[in-house]
């Protein structure tokens, strides 16, 4: 006779994850405003997105990063300017921390030519070049194997450079993302792995889509991780410093599991009816990523006037972007002509 599994007792397991060490250096005011400044700016860039789209200025897919803005604002800021960055479609804050102005993002997402794919791309499909980030991709897991290929890339050139690549919960259940693993093990590639674990894949929680703990998948190819308080900014900047100097120092690929939350739905078309309104503002009250650094900043001694200061000038950002979008026009319908592969004519 076949007998049931055991259940866990999840409040009985050991928890593993990584806040500011003891030993991470205080955060200085500078980097207190700077890191307040970047996270607000996303905060307010993707809540009028939300607004746009609900004007109906744009159209098809749109996901908000609202809640999880202290994991690429941390993980950017250790950065060097020769690495790459690709992640999924949940991208605008990965856009704007990558240095990608808020006006071509903008106009991107609402299809103008102005834009960063000069409007073909939207929300879920941006690139730049110049700024080494390879997308925002809207098939689940893609990203994992072309943040794989950019670390190659890195290595086969010598340029000193390394990939990081972020994938959701989710896609972490993916076969290529085992595959990635396998062969930037092998050959030791410089590619660090972000877990961005905000609790839901879609609309279905990790606890039931996802056995094991996400960081220690890479543990039967060697790959070492770990799991860290993705709401809080300097943790995940003091753990991003140690991953990025292991990777790299030419020791292989890395994995962080970044422990985050959305506040809206898996996209504007998600009512999120499988969680709580009680789960939703203890987040929010209690894990928020600007009102942990918000605090941080009043017992430092920072000035209202000076907190103040920095939510205007983000604000005139924002709204800039957005009229710059209206403003901008449609692309032109020769643009379904260009950027487009054809086998080469003998």
């Amino acid at each position: 006779m076949a007998v049931a599994p055991k259940k866990t007792d999840n409040k009985k397991k050991k928890s593993h994850l990584k806040t500011v060490s003891n030993s991470a250096p205080e955060p200085t005011t500078e980097e207190m405003k700077s890191f307040y400044r970047e996270m607000l700016l996303i905060r307010r860039f993707e809540e009028k997105a939300g607004q746009l789209y609900g004007m109906g200025l744009i159209g098809g897919f749109c996901h908000l990063y609202i809640g999880q803005e202290a994991v690429v604002t941390g993980i950017q800021s250790v950065q060097e300017e020769q690495d790459s960055v690709v992640t999924a479609y949940r991208d605008h804050g990965h856009m704007l921390s990558c240095g990608m102005d808020a006006k071509g993002v903008m106009a991107e997402l609402t299809g103008r030519k102005g834009g960063y794919s000069r409007g073909k791309g939207g929300s879920m499909h941006m690139f730049s070049k110049e700024a080494n980030f390879y997308g925002g991709h809207g098939i689940v897991g893609a990203q994992i194997s072309i943040g794989t290929g950019l670390a190659f890339a890195h290595k086969y050139k010598e340029d000193g450079g390394i990939a990081v690549t972020y994938m959701g919960d989710g896609a972490s259940n993916q076969g290529q993302v085992a595959e990635s693993y396998n062969m930037a093990s092998l050959w030791k590639l410089p590619v660090l792995y972000i877990i961005e674990n905000n609790r839901y894949g879609m609309g279905t929680s990790a606890e039931r889509h996802a056995a094991g703990e996400l960081y220690r998948r890479g543990e039967g190819y060697g790959i070492p991780g770990e799991q860290v308080d993705g709401m809080d900014v300097f943790a995940v900047r003091d753990a991003a410093r140690q991953a990025i100097d292991y990777v790299r120092g030419g020791n292989g690929p890395y994995i962080l599991e970044m422990m985050t939350y959305r506040y809206r739905g898996h996209s504007m078309s998600d009512p999120a009816k499988y969680r709580t309104k009680e789960e939703v503002s203890k987040f929010k009250d209690e894990h928020d990523p600007l009102l942990i650094i918000k605090n941080l900043m009043n017992k430092a001694g920072i000035k209202e006037d000076e907190i103040k200061s920095i939510d205007k000038d983000v604000k005139a950002i924002v709204n800039e972007a957005a009229q710059f979008a209206q403003e901008s026009s449609e692309p032109a319908a020769e643009e379904l002509w260009t950027d487009v592969l054809k086998p080469v004519e003998e």
